[in-house]
């Protein structure tokens, strides 16, 4: 189709730019400056659409092969603009206003191989301009203002010609030796242009030529007869394609003579109609004559088709009946009626490859569907077709198209793919349907679809989908066409039913997710770019056993572990090939690397090896507890709870027993925290220091003020709280006691913000802080930082002890219960409620009077002599 698309560029002057690298590449880019463009390393210079009155030769490199400076308003080649460029090899100069090229204007132009001078002001060839041009390949020098098209000898000496355009408006006709110098030359494509108003034509006049390709430029509306002499010139040769353009420019044919007569004897594959006039009797004329001929494509484009105004349907039936093309393409006519000129549709019965495109029909008659018999492609694409125009439901489509195998309905404004399938059901052999660029898709129009089993192709691009049109799409396809669909969701059973697939192109929608449980066994493969979607995984296809090749890029992607392992084993395997890697994956989150290409983001391995961070975690979870666990150890913390659970336990109990509110400042001048190993020594020494004196302390000690009945931690507490100071006797029965552990803590817990100024420590034997348990960090705290009284040893130095630890607890004051002494309460009525110290439970003081004033005169004659020791110091 190219070699056919060449003939018509050669008519228009339209073919310049295929010879130009593109200028705006930067690979190539050297300069912008001065008039023109210079790029592909100084081998080509841009100096199109400048505005130049004169070729700037000395601003160019010498090294330039290539020149266009096409589009300006140059006047005159002269000798010295070229001569400097001795690798010239391409020069454009169409569209200026060239009038003279200087005989010696390509002298130094040997190897030039491409000239164009389209378009210009030349008055007549230029002959000696070109002799020197023998390696020229391809001339273009038509529509200029010579009158005459006569080549002068010169010309036979260019035996490397291969494309050769000339003529023009003012040529009013061919002569037989206008092309005589052409004779032995091989050409690939000629194009002749001659006046709107053909006066002559002589017989033979395109005898000489010897080309592939023909191009006509001339309307015959005064001299239809020249046409017989055309086509007889042209019987010699085997043409691939002739171009008739305006072949009637004013006029319809309204003559009886058959003009194409001549049509049958031409060795040809393609002819084309290029704009101009026809009518019902000449395009009669043209394809009776084409019934009988080796063409085997023929196109009318740009056609301004009219019925005769004396046209009268006979109802004899239509005489076009055997024509039999490979390819009949009906392009841009501007009156639907051509497609069935004579009232019938027969003449495309034995067509194959049926192409009609911007003819704008506005209905579908059911026979022309049975006529199309041969037709294996239809292509009606570009013409605004509707669902009405294209489905009627009078119609009896059954065994219409039987030989029908692709059906191109892209580009119009169809809707529903119930009707089409219901149309489409009846095409038995059809397997490439083409539906895109319509506005397929919407739900409501997409219920009950039974499609023909042969269809293997489904195109559908540029449509509306809903997912659920997906229940509406043939199941028996292998390559599915649905990019740029709008779709924003998948319907996953469609797949699991569409056991053929093999290609599936879902580019340039909105899906915003993949489906982990996306089923697909035989799909090879994906298209997924240009959607919206940023997570993808090793998991996304496991269930499409044989894709292996994708395409996802352009997607607005979450660099991720997940993703980035996703790419290394994809890349690493080799089993999936991702087309568009790596240009077109980029991080769109987090913010950090925004635009970085995926192909360069390296997280690290921790934060991606799962396994690895199972490790660290259990590892580290390991460690805390351990450490954890240890600190318990150390510190005895199970020890503290059990200790502050049984304080709120006697707080709560001491709350609901004493309602009734203040407790008052203290019944006891100090409580006293011993050991039951140490109770001989607190009876014998310490009470009866304290206790018997002029102004006795109120002491309380647990074998006989604790309450009887009372819990022990409530007992402890109650008195502790009870005292004003906490006398601990520190020894090492005394550490060994868990009671005394209590009463130390809770004696803690009250001078708790105090910094312990009411806990007097009395050390009856040398303790090493640094041998006490975890658990009396308090203790060790106030053995290194508080001063202690420590008991001594020697009888002469105890006296100073005693006087030590009357001060420290002060002048005795009066207490709630009065100023009565301690020695009248009734200790024999008192009782241990310790259990560790059940060995030091007082007996009963019921023995005889004797016994007990004994004890009473043993006591005041030890305190008398106390007193008496500090007096004499």
């Amino acid at each position: 189709m190219q070699v056919f698309c060449l003939v018509g560029a050669l008519l228009l002057g339209a073919v310049s730019s295929q010879f130009s690298p593109d200028p705006s590449s930067p690979s190539t880019f050297i300069s912008d400056e001065g008039p023109c463009r210079i790029y592909n390393f100084g081998l080509s210079a841009d100096c199109q659409g400048r505005q130049l009155d004169f070729v700037p030769w000395r601003q160019l490199p010498v090294t330039l092969e290539s020149i266009d400076l096409s589009y300006n308003g140059l006047y005159v080649i002269s000798a010295a603009d070229f001569q400097n460029f001795p690798q010239l090899r391409i020069l454009l100069l169409q569209f200026n206003n060239i009038t003279h090229i200087a005989n010696e204007a390509f002298k130094n132009n040997p190897l030039l191989e491409h000239l164009n001078i389209f378009n210009n002001s030349l008055h007549e060839i230029p002959a000696s301009p070109l002799t020197s041009l023998l390696n020229l390949k391809e001339l273009f020098m038509s529509n200029n203002l010579y009158r005459h098209a006569t080549l002068v000898d010169s010309f036979s000496k260019l035996v490397r010609l291969k494309v050769l355009s000339l003529g023009g408006p003012l040529v009013m006709g061919l002569k037989k030796n206008d092309f005589q110098p052409l004779k032995n030359i091989q050409l690939q494509t000629f194009a002749i242009k001659c006046s709107s108003n053909l006066s002559y034509y002589e017989p033979g006049s395109l005898e000489v030529i010897h080309t592939k390709q023909m191009g006509f430029d001339m309307a015959i509306d005064q001299r239809p007869n020249a046409l017989h002499h055309m086509l007889r010139d042209l019987a010699n040769n085997t043409i691939s394609a002739i171009q008739f353009r305006n072949l009637f420019e004013f006029t319809y044919y309204m003559g009886d003579e058959d003009i194409f007569v001549n049509l049958k004897d031409i060795i040809a594959s393609q002819l084309i109609f290029h704009r101009g006039k026809f009518n019902e009797n000449l395009l009669k004329m043209a394809l009776l004559n084409l019934q009988v001929t080796p063409i085997k494509r023929l196109r009318l484009q740009y056609i301004d088709f009219a019925r005769s105004p004396t046209f009268v349907d006979s109802g004899a039936g239509s005489s076009i009946t055997e024509l039999s093309l490979d390819n009949l393409d009906l392009w841009y006519i501007s009156n639907p009626d051509v497609l069935r000129f004579d009232w019938r549709f027969t003449w495309f019965k034995r067509i194959k490859q049926l192409s009609i495109q911007y003819v704008y029909f506005s209905s579908v008659p059911c026979d022309s569907w049975a006529e199309m018999e041969g037709v294996e492609l239809l292509d009606v694409s570009n013409n605004r077709l509707s669902d009405d125009v294209l489905y009627n439901k009078r119609c009896n489509y059954k065994g219409s198209m039987p030989n029908l195998l692709t059906f191109n309905l892209s580009t119009n404004e169809l809707t529903s793919l119930e009707d089409l399938s219901s149309l489409i059901k009846q095409f038995r052999k059809l397997q490439v349907l083409d539906l895109s660029n319509n506005k397929l898709g919407s739900a409501k129009e997409s219920r009950h679809c039974v499609w023909t089993q042969n269809i293997t192709r489904f195109i559908a691009h540029h449509n509306y989908f809903s997912s659920e049109a997906f229940h509406c799409l043939p199941t028996t396809v292998s390559y599915l066409d649905l990019s740029d669909c709008n779709m924003d969701q998948l319907d996953l059973t469609y797949f699991k039913k569409a056991t053929n697939l093999k290609i599936l192109l879902l580019s340039g929608n909105k899906i915003k997710f993949i489906p982990s449980k996306w089923e697909s066994p035989s799909l090879q493969f994906l298209a997924l770019d240009g959607n919206s979607f940023g997570l993808i995984s090793k998991a996304s296809f496991q269930h499409m056993p044989q894709l292996s090749r994708l395409r996802a890029g352009n997607n607005p992607y979450h660099c991720t572990c997940e993703l980035h392992a996703f790419v290394q084993d994809t890349i690493a395997i080799g089993k999936v090939n991702l087309t568009d890697w790596p240009l077109n994956y980029r991080c769109y989150h987090p913010e950090p690397f925004l635009n970085t290409f995926i192909s360069k983001y390296f997280p690290g391995k921790v934060a991606c090896d799962i396994r690895l961070v199972i490790i660290i975690s259990v590892a580290t979870t390991a460690i805390v507890i351990l450490i954890f666990v240890l600190i318990c150890y150390i510190f005895d913390l199970p020890w503290y709870t059990k200790a502050t659970y049984q304080i709120i336990q006697a707080k709560y109990r001491a709350h609901k027993e004493n309602l009734a509110g203040d407790v008052g400042n203290f019944n006891y001048h100090a409580f006293i925290s011993y050991s039951h190993s140490d109770a001989d020594w607190v009876r014998d020494q310490l009470l009866p220091c304290l206790e018997n004196n002029k102004n006795p302390y109120r002491l309380c000690i647990h074998e006989r003020d604790f309450m009887p009945g009372k819990w022990i931690i409530d007992n402890i507490i109650e008195n502790i709280e009870s005292s004003r100071k906490v006398i601990f006797v520190l020894s090492r029965h005394f550490v060994n006691s868990e009671w005394c552990n209590y009463e130390l803590y809770f004696a803690q817990q009250r001078a708790m913000g105090k910094t312990f100024s009411d806990v007097i420590l009395v050390v009856k034997e040398p303790i090493d802080p640094s041998s006490l348990p975890s658990k009396y960090c308090k203790l060790k705290k106030m053995l290194s930082t508080k001063t202690y009284l420590e008991w001594p040893q020697q009888v002469n130095q105890q006296p100073f002890f005693w006087a030590q630890l009357r001060s420290v607890l002060g002048k005795p004051t009066m207490t709630r219960e009065g100023t009565n002494s301690i020695r009248s309460r009734n200790t024999s009525e008192r009782f241990s409620v310790v259990e560790e110290r059940i060995p030091e439970v007082n007996k009963p003081l019921e023995g005889n009077k004797k016994e007990i004033q004994s004890e009473i005169i043993h006591r005041t004659e030890i305190e008398l002599q106390d007193q008496r020791n500090l007096e004499a110091q």
